[in-house]
C-alpha cells in the first residue's frame, strides 16, 4: 500500500509532526464531511432526522463496530465513554462475591468505576511500567473474585497484555472477564470473543479514528440473558417512543447497555472513522504499526535513550515509552514548540506513530529529543 495517500486525508500533518495517536487521532478531512452531512440533516429536517437518518446512522456504525471485531450486531452497543460503558455494563453484575483483580498499569478508568463502590474490595496486581506478569493474576484470583479487569495494551508502556490467557484465569475462577480495549482496537487485529473476554471495551479517541465521545461496548451474547443493567436509559428500552414512563423493558442484545441519546456528532465522525480502519484493515494496520515502531525504537536505540516499552515487536502495540524521569512534561513542552506532538506520562515521553506518519516523523522527534536531553 501507498501510504503517503493518507498524509493529505489529515491537514496537521502538512504543519506538525503529529505522533500521539495513542491520545487522540488527528482531525481528518473525512471527519468534517462527516459532519457536515450531519449538519445538513439537522438544518434541514430538524428532529424529524431521527426517524430518515439518525436511528439508522446508530445501526451503521453498531454494524461497523460488529465487522471490525468480527462479531455480531447484537453484541454491540454504544456508549458516551468507558466510564458510561462501565457503568451500564457492570451495573449488570451482582458482584456478590465482592472482589476485583485488576493492575496498577491499568487505565485509571477502569480501576476507579470499582473503586468508588465500597463494598468492592479492588485488588491491585503490580507491574514494572512496561508490564505485568501472569503470575500475579495468578497469585491474586480465588473464589471470591466475580470480575478480572484487564487491559488489551498497557497504555502507559505499549506492551500487549496477555488476554486470552487472563480471560482463561477467570474462567476458571467462574468471574467475568472486562477488557479495556482503548488502546488495541484499530491497531491490533481484535476478535474479544477469540480473546475469551465477556466485556470488551473500545471506542473511537485513539486508533479508531473517531474522535470523543463516543464508546463500543461488546458482550458476548451467551451472557446478555444474564446480564440485567441496574444503570439505564430510554436507548436502553426498545419500545422508547412508547414514551411509558411506568414500564421497563430491555433490548434482548446489546442494546440493553445504551442509555441515553447518543451524541449524533460523535457517531457521525466516529463512523467515517471506522470506515478508513476497515478499508485498510487492521491486518495491515498492525504491519504498518510494527515497522514504524521498530524504525523509531532501532533510532531511539542509536542515540542512547532507554525505553520503558516492550523490546520484542510482538509484545508492543502502537506506543513507543521513552524512559524520562526528570520532567517529561517540560521534554513534551519543549518538542510542541518545534512542531512535534507528543505527550508524557510519568517518567516517560510517550510517542505513538500510526499509518499516516513516516520514518521521517520519527526521524525529527529522535533527533528533537536529543536536544531536549541536553
Amino acid at each position: 500500500m501507498d501510504w503517503t495517500v493518507w498524509r493529505d486525508q489529515f491537514p496537521i500533518l502538512q504543519r506538525k509532526t503529529y505522533l500521539n495517536t495513542c491520545s487522540l487521532t488527528p482531525l481528518g478531512r473525512f471527519h468534517r464531511a462527516a459532519q457536515e452531512r450531519f449538519f445538513a440533516h439537522w438544518d434541514d429536517l430538524g428532529a424529524s432526522a431521527w426517524y430518515t437518518h439518525w436511528g439508522a446512522a446508530l445501526d451503521e456504525l453498531r454494524g461497523k463496530v460488529a465487522r471490525l471485531l468480527h462479531a455480531e450486531r447484537e453484541e454491540i452497543a454504544l456508549a458516551p465513554s468507558i466510564s458510561g460503558a462501565l457503568s451500564t455494563t457492570m451495573s449488570s453484575v451482582p458482584l456478590q462475591r465482592h472482589s476485583v483483580v485488576a493492575s496498577d498499569m491499568d487505565f485509571p478508568t477502569l480501576t476507579y468505576h470499582f473503586m468508588a463502590k465500597p463494598h468492592i474490595d479492588v485488588r491491585f496486581v503490580r507491574g514494572d511500567g512496561i508490564s505485568v506478569p501472569l503470575q500475579a493474576y495468578i497469585r491474586a484470583m480465588d473464589p471470591s473474585v466475580s470480575v478480572l479487569a484487564m487491559s488489551q495494551v498497557w497504555y502507559q508502556s505499549g506492551g500487549i497484555a496477555p488476554v486470552p490467557e487472563l480471560a482463561k484465569l477467570a474462567r476458571q475462577q467462574v468471574a467475568l472477564a472486562v477488557c479495556d480495549g482503548y488502546q488495541g482496537a484499530g491497531q491490533l487485529p481484535t476478535d474479544p470473543r477469540a480473546l475469551g473476554c465477556d466485556v470488551y471495551l473500545t471506542g473511537g479517541l485513539k486508533w479508531l479514528l473517531g474522535g470523543t465521545g463516543i464508546a463500543f461496548v461488546w458482550v458476548r451474547k451467551e451472557r446478555l440473558a444474564e446480564l440485567r443493567p441496574r444503570v439505564t436509559g430510554w436507548f436502553g428500552n426498545p419500545r422508547m417512543f412508547d414514551f411509558d414512563s411506568t414500564k421497563l423493558d430491555f433490548w434482548p442484545d446489546a442494546r440493553r447497555f445504551e442509555a441515553g441519546t447518543p451524541a449524533l456528532a460523535a457517531v457521525h465522525m466516529a463512523s467515517a472513522g471506522l470506515d478508513v480502519v476497515l478499508q485498510i484493515g487492521p491486518e495491515k494496520l498492525r504491519e504498518r504499526t510494527v515497522a514504524l515502531d521498530n524504525d523509531l525504537v532501532d533510532r531511539l536505540h542509536a542515540k542512547g535513550f532507554k525505553l520503558r516499552t516492550p523490546e520484542p515487536p510482538e509484545q508492543r502495540a502502537g506506543i513507543v515509552a521513552v524512559d524520562w524521569p526528570d520532567d517529561p512534561g517540560a521534554a513534551v513542552a519543549k518538542l510542541a514548540q518545534q512542531g512535534i506532538i507528543v505527550d508524557a506520562r510519568p517518567g516517560r515521553v510517550r510517542i505513538s506513530p500510526y499509518f499516516y506518519n513516516d520514518e521521517e516523523d520519527n526521524a525529527r522527534c529522535v533527533e528533537a529529543l536529543v536536544r531536549a536531553r541536553g
